[in-house]
Formats: structure tokens, sequence, C-alpha cells
């Protein structure tokens, strides 16, 4: 309770960003799950219409990521594909970022990997290409559910995903979940927003709440003298140990 009481700033990965947003008073636990639901099935029903997915990349220093998918959208093209998609959808950490696009377009870079200095490349198990213009036929579903629902400023900072930057007030935060659908994760942004500081200034306590320590992982690489301050908290075992 006192860790609650005293947290000063919040953020969530992608959908996480909902999550962040209730735990700071800003939407109701209800409302958030139902926009989280119509959200899901939009952006599933999106996925659908075309063969898209997303690749993780770990690279080298001298990788140069919009080359690559200027590149690859060129070979998509070749193919006779129209307009098509291969983008950065997350910034994950120095040297790391997915890209997202038409799985034409993600096979080619796997294919030539070496070429664009790409260290490892791994498909996720996912069925789409999320936060990229793909998911435009989304936008409009979450949209109106987020007009539906009560939105209040939030208690504590709050940092969007689409600039890395704080929510202001309701309709920034309407504005800005929507746009989070088809613009890039920007999480590397956000964790230098979050622990900027004058030097000699202490870091806080950071908990990451839920199953899994990715974002534990991730803050390791971005600033290595916050994550000393970090924790986590893995609420199913939480759940569990009571039940027991």
């Amino acid at each position: 309770p006192q860790v609650v009481e005293r947290c000063v700033a919040a953020a969530g990965y992608s959908v996480g960003e909902f999550a962040a947003l209730v735990f700071a008073g800003a939407l109701g636990f209800a409302e958030a799950l139902y926009a989280v639901k119509v959200r899901a099935e939009a952006m599933q029903k999106a996925s659908e219409a075309v063969p898209s997915g997303m690749l993780s990349v770990v690279g080298r220093r001298e990788a140069n990521y919009k080359f690559a998918c200027l590149e690859a959208r060129k070979h998509c093209e070749s193919l006779g594909i129209e307009n098509p998609v291969c983008t950065v959808s997350n910034y994950l950490f120095p040297d790391s970022r997915v890209i997202a696009g038409h799985l034409q377009a993600l096979e080619f870079l796997q294919e030539n990997a070496r070429k664009y200095y790409f260290k490892r490349t791994k498909m996720l198990p996912v069925s789409g290409a999320f936060h990229t213009r793909l998911m435009e036929p989304a936008v409009e579903p979450l949209a109106e559910v987020l007009k539906s629902i009560e939105i209040q400023k939030p208690l504590l900072c709050v940092y969007s995903n689409v600039d890395g930057k704080k929510y202001m007030h309701s309709k920034h935060i309407q504005k800005l979940l929507v746009k989070q659908v088809v613009s890039p994760v920007l999480w590397e942004q956000t964790m230098h927003s979050v622990y900027e500081r004058k030097q000699g200034t202490e870091f806080p306590y950071t908990y990451e709440v839920g199953p899994g320590n990715q974002l534990g992982a991730i803050l390791k690489q971005c600033n290595l003298k916050a994550w000393k301050q970090y924790k986590h908290v893995d609420a199913l075992e939480d759940e569990e140990a009571v039940d027991t």
C-alpha cells in the first residue's frame, strides 16, 4: 500500500497503457476492459485482411532500419503489392527494434539480415502488423468507445507510447490512445523521459507488475542505474498464494 501511495509515475507498453491509466485513476476498470476488448477485436479483424506480422530485430551500431524498411517495401512492390507497409513499430532499447508490415517484407529482411547489419531477427507470434497503418480499420471502433466512456485527468504522471511524454488532460488521453493503434511504440524514448533527472539525483524504485519481466530487461538496456532499483511483481503468483 505504501508503494502505491508514493507512486509518482506510470507507463504501460502497448495495450498495457490502459492498465497504467486505470492505476492512475484516469479510466475505470470495467470501461477500460471493454475498450481493450473492442480494440483487440478490431485489430484482429484488420490483421485478417492482409498477411502481415512483426519481426524483432537486434542490430549492430551500423544498422539503418529506415533504409532496410525502404528496400523491403521496394521488394514488395516488385512482387506486385500495392502501397506496401514495412516500418519500425516498436523502439525497445538502443540497437533493438520491432519492424512490422507485410509478411513478404519481413521475410526479405530476414533473408538479407547480414546486408543490413542485423545480428538477430525473430518473427513474433502475433497475427498482424500492430502499430502500423495496416491497423487503420481499428481506429474508428476504438475512437467511438473512448468517446462514450468517462476519462479523468490522471492522479499521477502517465506517459504515452505515442510521443513518450506525459498525458496532459482527458481529451489528450482520448486522442493519443486512438493514435497509438497506428503509431510506433516509443518505449525507449519513454524510458528516457521517465528517468530524466539531474546528475547525482537518486533513481526511484521501479515496479513491473504482471507476468514476465521483459520491461525490466529493456530498462536494463536503456538505463542501468535506474534498473538497479527495479523490482518485479507477478500478480498471478500473488493471486495463487492467496488462493492456497
